[in-house]
């Protein structure tokens, strides 16, 4: 199985660490948020990793050079970002034999467990399955209403008036269907331009473990002082922070 981990946004919220260091970089307890993901990868038995990239591109290259965690990667650079749809697009010849595979938000902090949630999707088989949490603030996220049969029935991104509080995490399995329905745009938008036209064929997966967007300043020292899973970050090999890398 494959897994695209989008990682190509220019994180300007979480500036200045990312005006010298790509997100995908920036680290948690000291271990880069790429590491924690490709870690994740290893233990799911992903097959090989597509990362899309934009700013600071040639530090994430050297950082996959000295060390992918035994993950056989791809790099998918985009001069223009493509948007989150418009990187599946372009390389769907890439995922053209798989019945199914991952699409990871690479700012996704998670303890999430994934083996579950792809479990369900292999059971229904739906356009796509959709990791869900329960959020405090829906009015800025995607925003999904479930029906009785356990069916999404709604996807809309940051509704004015948001129908239910259960947001898209940024963790999903995603299908050729899905792929079929991606706006031929630049950019293309999975939360604007794909979710909202997949329901009444997609699965939510309730996710109750921890889980933080670090794409924001708050949120990235939130998670700092809330990753507390000792045993996770020491698993993650830990490499030597690379010249402008911010450890706080």
């Amino acid at each position: 199985m494959k897994a695209f981990l989008l990682a190509g946004g220019d994180g300007t919220r979480l500036r200045p660490l990312t005006d010298t260091v790509p997100k995908c970089l920036v680290p948690i307890g000291g271990v880069p948020m790429l590491q924690i993901w490709l870690h994740a990868c290893k233990n799911l038995g992903i097959s090989e990793v597509l990362i899309n990239l934009h700013a600071h591109a040639e530090l994430v290259r050297q950082y996959l050079q000295r060390g992918a965690d035994g993950i056989r990667f791809r790099i998918a650079e985009e001069p223009r970002l493509l948007g989150s749809a418009g990187t599946l697009r372009a390389n769907r010849d890439w995922v053209a034999s798989e019945d199914c595979f991952w699409v990871f938000y690479a700012d996704v902090l998670n303890r999430a467990d994934l083996p579950a949630m792809l479990r369900l999707h292999q059971r229904r088989r739906p356009a796509a399955t959709l990791g869900v949490y329960r959020v405090s603030d829906p009015a800025r996220c995607g925003i999904v209403t479930v029906g009785d049969d356990g069916v999404i029935r709604e996807f809309v991104e940051k509704p004015k008036n948001p129908a239910s509080n259960l947001a898209f995490s940024g963790l999903m399995v995603g299908t050729p269907e899905l792929l079929d329905v991606i706006p031929a745009r630049t950019p293309a938008d999975i939360g604007f331009d794909v979710l909202p036209h997949l329901a009444g064929r997609m699965l939510p997966f309730m996710i109750k473990d921890y889980l933080i967007d670090i794409g924001t300043m708050e949120n990235y020292l939130a998670a700092q002082a809330t990753w507390t899973d000792l045993m996770s970050i020491q698993s993650v090999a830990r490499v030597k922070p690379m010249a402008g890398t911010t450890t706080l």
